[in-house]
């Protein structure tokens, strides 16, 4: 016969049994990682949110390069606050990204981050995705997993209207311009030296600052990709677009104007449930959605 003294001591091991499992039970991780991947690097304060909520994309972006994306004061428009801070992220990659989010049930936290940072931040795991222009290269793809394009740019270029330079109808027309672009970017290591004797000046850390170079007159031309030239001229009326449409063009491939949503290195997980929901859409869903973004775009946030 078994004492009181044997049950008690039986019962209070299986309390402590259970309160180890229930101490060692599964957490919340980012969405396709586990809990030793990303989720393990992210800070304290990361840690808390994504226990907090299992339902959570986190996204990195500029949040400075309109009409992909930019920043506002408040929530208008559809506006998405900003991780740790008080402001708002709105634009294409926002919109897109509530679209992905939405179909996969999962809400959106944005980070702000710089272009050359974005990288490193999807790699050490603090953000689950980078959307924010990114054409698909194979210099990227070594280092980053990218989805199926969620925008098919178009390579053109910016110039004032009353530079000389505004009458050009191809490549020829540009010769010897001083030109420049943002910093890794096809537009600046690919596109600006199949202009001739181009006098190609420093790359810029951001759209806003090389549009200002623009305007200030300190270069002649900018070569990017439509959705941005089209922004840039509602934000900069004394701007125009420079589109050939001849042989005399820039010669671009797929990976220069695919525009690709990058995960994790081997996050397949996340990459194949974000391509379920882009093959929903359509090219004409793309552009609708850039329409959209283009016309609440702030004019002053680019200035």
């Amino acid at each position: 016969m078994i004492s009181k003294k044997k049950i008690t001591a039986v019962v209070i091991a299986v309390l402590m049994m259970c309160t180890m499992l229930v101490g060692c039970g599964s957490s919340s991780t980012a969405p396709g990682s586990s809990a030793s991947g990303s989720a393990a690097t992210e800070s304290a304060q990361d840690s808390k949110d994504s226990v907090l909520n299992t339902k959570v994309l986190r996204v990195g972006m500029e949040c400075g390069y309109a009409p992909y994306n930019w920043t506002q004061s408040d929530d208008s428009n559809g506006a998405v606050k900003i991780h740790g801070t008080n402001d708002y992220a709105n634009g294409y990659d926002v919109m897109m990204a509530k679209k992905l989010a939405e179909g996969l049930g999962y809400t959106v936290d944005v980070y702000k981050i710089d272009w050359d940072s974005l990288p490193v931040a999807l790699q050490s795991g603090k953000i689950d995705c980078v959307i924010a222009g990114q054409s698909i290269t194979k210099e990227r793809e070594k280092t980053v997993d990218f989805t199926n394009p969620y925008y098919y740019a178009t390579i053109v270029g910016l110039v004032k209207k009353d530079s000389k330079y505004a009458g050009a109808q191809g490549l020829a027309d540009l010769k010897g311009v001083t030109a420049s672009s943002q910093i890794n970017t096809v537009w600046y290591d690919k596109m600006l030296p199949q202009i001739e004797d181009a006098n190609i000046k420093p790359a810029f850390e951001s759209v806003p600052n090389m549009l200002v170079a623009l305007e200030s007159g300190s270069i002649d031309y900018v070569c990017t990709d439509r959705p941005t030239a089209m922004a840039a001229c509602v934000s900069y009326p004394d701007m125009q677009m420079l589109e050939f449409t001849g042989d005399d063009n820039f010669k671009a491939s797929e990976e220069d104007i695919n525009i690709g949503i990058s995960v994790q290195k081997g996050n397949t997980t996340l990459r194949d449930q974000l391509n379920t929901q882009l093959a929903k859409l359509t090219k004409d869903d793309f552009n609708k959605t850039m329409e959209d973004a283009i016309s609440v775009q702030p004019l002053s946030d680019d200035k």
